[in-house]
């Protein structure tokens, strides 16, 4: 046998058998102990905490940091020092956590694009048939109930700000407060039946702006003052269940994915799946049944679900690929993790990643291949691929063909979508795939422009308008094939008042064969901005099918400025069709009754928006208008 095929035969055994060695302080599987006795239909709370790193608490040995709460529950519980996401960006994670599935198998891979299928069951559809309450509060747009991650839940509370996000770079989200406020509402207003409560706080994803008076006290490291300030959030709702004597309640606290604050030159997170975004924390706490521990067992999201299933007494569904976390692993499921960051492939056509963390090493696949030695080299410094074909070549084998990119099916997604994603960090813009993809497509050789993507935006949040456009600038003129630039630079120019600029802006992706649906909904609507209605008619005619609800609300727009009402309100009563809650339809049909002469549809119509979201100027101004004209 060559020493090759035997390397690979000693690493297969090592993944099937639970004893790989994988991650930060991995030292192998631990000695198996009897998994804990849980009693009869326990309460159930599960708390996500979007772009937590692993090392950014105290229990993790992080001295600048105050997090009594999560420390008192990893002190508490149990503690998984080596646990990892299967991606690095909010939606396809929480779909890994909530269906004890691998991305590739439930088929969310991006946060633009993707919606869980209806088909496919989470923790909460268990639960509910066996008579549990279940109740979701989340914290921002990424995991608004149109991705469908609502599946088995009785309440799915998404009321971050909505309506205000749809032409700006503005940060759709609400504080962790508030949303641990309605999540603590729900719960104590369903005592008397188990309960299964996911709460999702969204805080520590940038841009970094801690309250007071954490915003003070961590002046010089604003991050770890969001994660301060999470932990108080957490305080009002947890801190009753650590101290209560009632009904036994089981606690599971992790994040989607860390942030990688400059390691490897990327500054946030989605691009690389290096150890600051893929290594994340995962506590486990239930007083009287989990007894304190700290584990260097591997562990993965898609073990999150069947744990919480299997202390509920809910066998493990058929398929899952994940376990319970709390009991001696099953034999036969490996250990290794696979990961992927396909935003970047899905949104730029730069190369696709995924990768493989097991046996102690973490192989990534890219046209440039990188393998890195976890224990000995934990901050992934070396590269050592080079150096070990082999051990590249037997990693590479252990990837699933059925996770490969090409396999992926992207749904619709809106503009308005699209361009919330940016606002949070994730820059999307349609992009084809290619067959092959060389090093010159390898996003660590592309690392420079994602920078500059984000420092525009990063910019214009500032209030840095002139540094944001000429930065814009110079990514259409270094990267004229790139939709996205442009994108970005024409939304910039319109902030500015220069509108003629932004539609030749337009014009010039539009020549150059780069417009995609996105694009054309910003075109449309800056030609109706300039009082050439017709001409964005005509822009964006082609999408006249679409189901996309804010190309049909640009297209209603068009046709509205244009004289053409009837045109108008069918499209947006389209939008209203694939969106029921889409606040922004609502408001142009209460503009389009307006100039019809018709002030009580039109307060109808403006009431309905400001049902759903009372943040919004321009509908509480049309009511205005519509009451003073009755």
């Amino acid at each position: 046998m060559s020493r090759s095929i035997l390397h690979q035969v000693l690493l297969s055994l090592a993944l099937a058998t639970g004893v790989s060695r994988c991650g930060r302080g991995g030292r192998g599987a631990a000695p198996a102990v009897p998994g804990p006795a849980f009693p009869r239909d326990p309460d159930v709370v599960l708390v996500t905490i979007d772009t937590l790193r692993a090392d950014a608490l105290g229990f993790s040995g992080n001295r600048r940091v105050e997090t009594p709460v999560l420390d008192r529950l990893a002190r508490e519980g149990w503690t998984f020092r080596n646990a990892h996401a299967h991606n690095v960006v909010t939606l396809p994670s929480h779909a890994n956590i909530l269906t004890g599935l691998l991305p590739y198998q439930h088929g969310v891979r991006d946060n633009s694009g993707f919606r869980l299928d209806r088909a496919t069951p989470t923790i909460a559809t268990f639960l509910k048939e066996r008579g549990y309450a279940t109740g979701a509060f989340v914290g921002a747009f990424p995991l608004d109930s149109r991705f469908g991650l609502t599946r088995g839940f009785d309440v799915y509370d998404d009321r971050y700000p909505k309506g205000r996000a749809s032409l700006d770079f503005e940060m759709p989200e609400r504080p962790a407060s508030e949303v641990i406020g309605a999540a603590a509402m729900w719960w104590n207003g369903q005592a008397g039946r188990p309960r299964f409560l996911w709460a999702h706080l969204y805080d520590c994803h940038a841009p970094y702006r801690p309250p007071a008076p954490f915003a003070e006290r961590y002046r010089d490291d604003p991050y770890l003052g969001e994660v301060a300030a999470v932990d108080a959030a957490l305080a009002p709702l947890l801190s009753p269940l650590l101290d209560g004597k009632g009904k036994p309640v089981l606690i599971v606290v992790t994040s989607d994915h860390g942030e990688a604050r400059g390691s490897h030159g990327e500054e946030t997170h989605g691009l690389f799946a290096y150890e600051p975004t893929l290594h994340v924390p995962l506590i486990v706490w239930m007083r009287g049944t989990v007894s304190p521990r700290t584990v260097d067992e591997p562990v993965r999201h898609a073990d999150i679900a069947p744990t919480i299933l299997a202390a509920a007494g809910v066998p493990r569904p058929a398929g899952w690929t994940g376990s319970s976390i709390l009991s001696p692993r099953d034999p036969s499921s490996p250990s290794g993790s696979y990961f992927e960051a396909y935003s970047a492939a899905f949104n730029r056509g730069w190369a696709p990643l995924r990768g493989v963390v097991g046996g102690g090493f973490k192989y990534v696949d890219l046209p440039v291949p990188e393998l890195y030695d976890l224990r000995s080299d934990p901050g992934e410094a070396a590269n050592i691929a080079g150096a070990k074909p082999d051990q590249v070549r037997d990693l590479a084998r252990l990837l699933p063909p059925e996770s490969a990119i090409d396999a992926a099916r992207r749904t619709e997604t809106s503009a308005a979508d699209a361009r919330r994603l940016k606002s949070l960090g994730y820059l999307s813009g349609g992009a084809a795939l290619k067959k092959a993809y060389g090093s010159e497509d390898d996003p660590k050789n592309l690392i420079g422009v994602d920078r500059d993507l984000h420092s525009s935006v990063d910019l214009y949040q500032r209030g840095e308008l002139p540094q944001a456009l000429a930065l814009a600038r110079r990514l259409v003129r270094e990267r004229p094939a790139m939709s996205l630039g442009y994108e970005n630079l024409g939304f910039l120019l319109r902030q500015a008042g220069q509108g003629s600029e932004a539609l030749g802006v337009y014009s010039q992706a539009a020549a150059r064969g780069v417009v995609d649906e996105e694009l054309a909904a910003q075109y449309g609507l800056a030609l109706c901005e300039a009082g050439r209605a017709s001409e964005a008619v005509g822009v964006l005619h082609d999408w006249a099918e679409s189901r996309d609800p804010d190309t049909l609300n640009a297209l209603g727009i068009a046709y509205s400025d244009s004289s053409h009402p009837a045109q108008a309100v069918e499209l947006f009563e389209k939008a209203l069709a694939a969106d029921p809650e889409n606040v922004e339809a609502y408001q142009n049909l209460g503009v389009v009754r307006l100039r019809s002469e018709d002030p009580a549809g039109s307060r109808d119509f403006f009431r309905r928006a400001l049902a759903i979201d009372p943040r919004l100027p321009r509908a509480w101004n049309g009511l205005g208008v519509a009451l003073a004209r009755l």
